[in-house]
């Protein structure tokens, strides 16, 4: 975290006085104690998160979204008034595995609302970037890929995670909360199955832009191999990495090479035209869109159909 914001989120926390329990997770039975005729005030970090917080609390919560519309998630840093607002909510919804870096800051110095880490439960796999790091560092101390959104099964446990994270905040609506989960989650199994099926049968190699897709990959039993091993979209493409995605995926017999939404196609393009391919994209749903999160997994999974069916 840059020193911006470390000072900003000191600054909030000497002028507003804390006095209640930090929670880290969903194991809480903190009280939302404000008026009967208020709400949850809920700040969830980034898109589909904001999305998950609002299918399970609907009209008993405020939700915000913390990072701005269009702004790369992996990217964003918290200003003064961001940190202002978080320390007005009652949860903050996080990924986890080190994806919001910012949130060690408002942990040590005394947030005073729960801290919902949505990858509670789940089963964390190492990166491509991380894995080349320890061998070249070996550094021992890293943090896993924090893509668990890009998996419909582990999203389930993520809108789980948040439904308890609520009941146990607002009691008085543990039902109303649970029952929302409950059935996008059958909605998410509906993908799940919609996945497995239309997959079954297609190639298992696809080239990524970056290390997004490990998660889906491994719970479809898909091969996935990227452009660039960073777990974000950014990084230096070299002429020696294009050369080898090129062996790559003419070893692989790949006639697609995805892209991503943000990101400039050119690399791809360049790719694809020399294995007579073309370009298509596969989204790591990290940017906020007219489209809701099953819209654009089925998206990618046509995408993904046309790549390997």
């Amino acid at each position: 975290m840059n020193t911006q914001t470390k000072m900003a989120i000191v600054a909030i926390i000497v002028v507003i006085p804390l006095t209640s329990l930090v929670v880290y997770g969903t194991d809480t039975n903190q009280q939302f104690t404000n008026s009967d005729n208020s709400k949850l005030q809920v700040i969830s970090s980034f898109n589909p998160l904001y999305e998950f917080s609002q299918i399970v609390g609907q009209d008993k919560i405020d939700a915000t979204l913390l990072v701005p519309v269009g702004v790369e998630p992996h990217d964003w840093e918290p200003t003064i008034k961001d940190v202002q607002e978080m320390q007005k909510s009652d949860i903050i919804v996080i990924n986890g595995i080190g994806f919001e870096n910012w949130v060690d800051d408002l942990i040590e110095n005394n947030y005073s609302g729960i801290i919902v880490d949505t990858s509670n439960g789940i089963d964390i796999i190492q990166s491509e970037e991380q894995h080349n790091e320890e061998q070249h560092n070996e550094h021992d101390d890293l943090l896993g890929d924090p893509h668990i959104w890009l998996n419909p099964v582990y999203a389930k446990i993520q809108v789980q995670n948040i439904a308890t994270a609520f009941s146990n905040s607002d009691a008085k609506n543990s039902q109303f909360y649970h029952k929302n989960a409950e059935e996008y989650n059958k909605k998410l199994d509906l993908l799940d199955l919609k996945i497995q099926k239309e997959l079954s049968e297609c190639s298992r190699d696809f080239i990524a832009f970056h290390d997004a897709f490990s998660y889906f990959a491994d719970e479809y039993n898909l091969n996935q191999h990227t452009i660039l091993t960073t777990t974000n979209s950014h990084g230096e493409v070299t002429a020696k990495t294009l050369e080898n995605v090129i062996s790559k995926a003419r070893e692989l017999n790949i006639k697609v090479i995805f892209s991503e939404e943000t990101v400039n196609t050119k690399t791809s393009q360049i790719i694809a035209n020399e294995i007579g391919g073309k370009v298509l994209v596969l989204s790591p749903l990290e940017i906020v869109s007219n489209d809701n999160y099953i819209t654009k997994m089925t998206q990618n999974l046509e995408n993904l159909k046309e790549a390997l069916c």
